[in-house]
C-alpha cells in the first residue's frame, strides 16, 4: 500500500506495445504501456478493456468507425468487439484489465507481450 508514481514508472522501459504491470486490485491489473504505430486487429472475448491516455494521442479503430483519444481521455472497449489501436507518435497509456489477458487477444502474433511483467 505504497504510492506509485506513474511518470517515474514510464521512465523504466522503452518497448512499444508491451504493457507493464504497476498494481493489482482483486483480479485486475493496472498497466502502463508505450504505444507507437499500428497494433493488430483483435478482440477479447471474455472481458472489457480500459484505455486511459496519459500523454499523446491514441486512435482506436473499430470495424465501423474510429475514435481518437487525447490526453486525459479514456475509453472502455467492450468485450468481443474487434478493435485496433494506432498511435502516429509515441503515446503513453494506462490500461485496466483482468490478470492474464493477452494483449493481442484472439489474434496472437509477434506483438504478443509476456504477461505479468512488473515495473
Amino acid at each position: 500500500m505504497d504510492p506509485v508514481n506513474l511518470i517515474d514508472k514510464l521512465t523504466l522501459f522503452d518497448d512499444h506495445w508491451s504493457p507493464r504491470v504497476i498494481a493489482e486490485l482483486n483480479d485486475y491489473q493496472v498497466k502502463l504501456a508505450k504505444l507507437k504505430g499500428d497494433f493488430v486487429w483483435h478482440r477479447h472475448e471474455d472481458t472489457d478493456e480500459l484505455f486511459f491516455v496519459m500523454k499523446g494521442e491514441l486512435e482506436i479503430e473499430f470495424r465501423d468507425r474510429s475514435v481518437v483519444l487525447g490526453e486525459g481521455e479514456l475509453i472502455v472497449v467492450a468485450k468481443n468487439v474487434d478493435h485496433r489501436p494506432h498511435a502516429r507518435e509515441e503515446c503513453h497509456v494506462l490500461l485496466i484489465e483482468p490478470r492474464g489477458v493477452r494483449n493481442t487477444g484472439d489474434a496472437g502474433g509477434e506483438l504478443t507481450a509476456q504477461n505479468d511483467v512488473w515495473v
